[in-house]
Formats: C-alpha cells, structure tokens, sequence
C-alpha cells in the first residue's frame, strides 16, 4: 500500500440517554465516517483528526479505547480506509466546504444507533460498524 492511497478518519460516538449514537455522512448515497486522504508529514491520527475537524467541525474527542484501529480491504482505486474509534460530547455538526470544490463534501449527516448505521452503510463500512460497536459494548 502506497502512503498516499491511505484514507484515515474516525467513528464518533456520542452518549445518550439509550446508549450510544454514532455520526454518519452522506456523499451521495455513499453513507461513511469522517476521513480523508493522509498529507505529507501527517501520521495516521493526524490525518484522521484533521479530516475530522474539517469535515464536521468537531475538535473535541476522547480516544478512551485508546488508538486501535481497524483497517478496510482496498476500495475506490486500491485506496484502504483507517479507522480510529473516539467520544466526543459535541451534537451540533457543520460540515466544512472543499477548498477544490467551494461545496460541501457532504450534503448530509445525521446521528444514528449502530443498527441504523449498519443499515446506512455498505459492506466496506458495516465491517467498521461493527468493530466499533464491539468495542464500546454497544
């Protein structure tokens, strides 16, 4: 795997009153977490944590699952997906704008239990869907 074909982002959960909630993105009808392309000098969760940011404007996470991560198959012309697992306490999202495009990367997102996110995604990402959920003990 070539360091440029490596995408990094993050699932982020949320607390609620019954349980957890999980933030997903629409591209299209593409539903995914927050990630992006690593840049020249970034590690890994560097990369994850900006995409975040620009994408959602969430800054504020707690990897209190430490910073394992699961890894996707190659996808979309050879590129593999990393992904960290993190809390934040944030609910409000504003989905940042491409400097290439001026447009949003997203056209929608949206809080959901890990059955809807399960249900969302395709099979590249109910395999992080699951992880995730294992992990938390969702």
């Amino acid at each position: 795997m070539t360091e440029q074909c490596l995408s990094c982002g993050v699932v982020i959960v949320r607390k609620v009153n019954d349980g957890w909630v999980t933030l997903m993105l629409r591209a299209f009808h593409h539903w995914d977490f927050a990630k992006g392309i690593r840049e020249d000098g970034e590690d890994s969760l560097q990369a994850a944590l900006r995409e975040v940011r620009e994408e959602t404007s969430i800054a504020d996470l707690s990897f209190e699952w430490g910073e394992r991560h699961l890894e996707t198959g190659p996808y979309s012309k050879g590129k593999v997906a990393r992904y960290y697992l993190a809390s934040t306490a944030q609910a409000d999202v504003e989905m940042g704008i491409s400097p290439e495009t001026g447009e949003p990367e997203h056209h929608e997102w949206r809080w959901v239990s890990f059955d809807e996110a399960y249900d969302l995604s395709s099979p590249r990402v109910r395999s992080v869907v699951q992880w995730a959920r294992q992990i938390i003990g969702a």
